[in-house]
């Protein structure tokens, strides 16, 4: 039995990284299986503002163009249905080519359970008598739950810290002068501890909004429509959410690198005797405390002067801008590749 052929097409970034694992899926056990020849191809089929219907359309481009017998499409992009579902899986009416959004698996253990998902997929279609659903909508309120916490790890916020590392290098550098400040060491022993959590707050707050004004990291929608507004507003918070993990994992850095310089240099004993009181280790912890909290902000608003690739990386509004100049770009080359063919065939 000759084997079937299956095209993976995936998204630039984490869903290719996921998709190039694939290329020894097997179908799964049982009697009369063919076996099936996997290729993976990384190129962006979607965009936010497109139904998935044209997403499925342009799939079956693919796979008409590279003679595959099936495709697949893995998205990092939240897919919705005519109804306004959201998606985990679509599969186009004549069972040829099928899209799994990635998000919707939940963000963990996600190359097995994407693994798992496109072999059913595969499976079900290659099977000329399954009757599998044609589309698989997740629930509406747990549903967007998972969704959103899947679009968070997508978005990979731990990768946020090395592209801030010129702010984290201020930052630590305005810990570093502050700590041995002795008006430093007055205001924090001047602080409560809830001011203390709402200073924590407030910087991280105001870094996170530095990060969105001059990154320009707000989704705004395409029309009025609600659909439109809802993807907008399941952008920005997936957005909000990934620069607030990436800043506090960042602050508590700092709070690390401040402690252990205050450790190392610095003599209670010592600095009481200067300021007239009486103070303890203790209290390094609460002046590496409010350190951390000044040289956030400090350091993040020094962030705007570096390169935000980064960044704009860890949102999703940003690399559909990329998907859209790529799609673009691609169907430009394929209709001037046909145009030359025609002047060819007609000279």
């Amino acid at each position: 039995m000759d084997p079937i052929r299956v095209g993976l097409v995936a998204d630039p970034a984490s869903p290719t990284e996921i998709a190039q694992q694939m290329g020894d899926l097997d179908p799964p056990r049982g009697p009369d299986r063919a076996t099936w020849d996997v290729d993976v191809v990384s190129e962006p089929f979607t965009v936010g503002s497109e139904e998935v219907g044209t997403a499925i359309d342009r799939l079956a481009e693919h796979a008409s163009r590279h003679g595959w017998d099936l495709v697949v499409g893995l998205t990092e992009l939240p897919l919705r249905d005519d109804d306004g579902r959201y998606l985990l899986t679509k599969v186009d009416p004549g069972g040829r080519a099928a899209v799994l959004s990635l998000p919707a698996l939940g963000g963990l253990r996600m190359h097995a359970r994407a693994r798992h998902a496109v072999r059913e997929l595969v499976g079900g279609m290659a099977d000329a008598t399954s009757s599998d659903d044609e589309r698989v909508p997740l629930p509406r309120v747990r549903g967007r739950g998972r969704l959103l916490v899947g679009m968070v790890l997508a978005n990979r916020p731990w990768l946020l810290v090395p592209g801030l590392k010129s702010a984290l290098v201020a930052a630590l550098a305005t810990g570093a002068v502050a700590t041995i400040n002795s008006t430093v060491w007055l205001l924090a022993g001047s602080l409560s501890t809830w001011r203390l959590a709402v200073a924590t707050v407030a910087s991280v707050a105001l870094v996170v909004g530095w990060l969105v004004v001059d990154g320009q990291l707000w989704d705004r929608p395409d029309d009025s429509s609600p659909e439109a507004r809802e993807r907008s507003r399941l952008y920005n918070t997936s957005t909000l959410v990934t620069l607030v993990i990436g800043v506090v994992v960042c602050y508590l850095m700092l709070y690390v690198v401040n402690l252990a310089w205050a450790l190392f240099v610095l003599d209670p004993a010592v600095m009481g005797g200067y300021l007239g009181s009486t103070l303890g280790y203790g209290d390094l912890f609460l002046l590496s405390w409010f350190v951390a909290s000044a040289a956030t902000v400090g350091g993040g608003l020094g962030s705007g002067l570096e390169s935000d690739d980064a960044i704009r990386a860890a949102t999703y509004s940003k690399r559909e801008e990329e998907r859209r100049a790529r799609l673009a770009g691609d169907r430009g080359g394929r209709r001037g590749r046909r145009g030359r063919r025609g002047r060819e065939r007609q000279g």
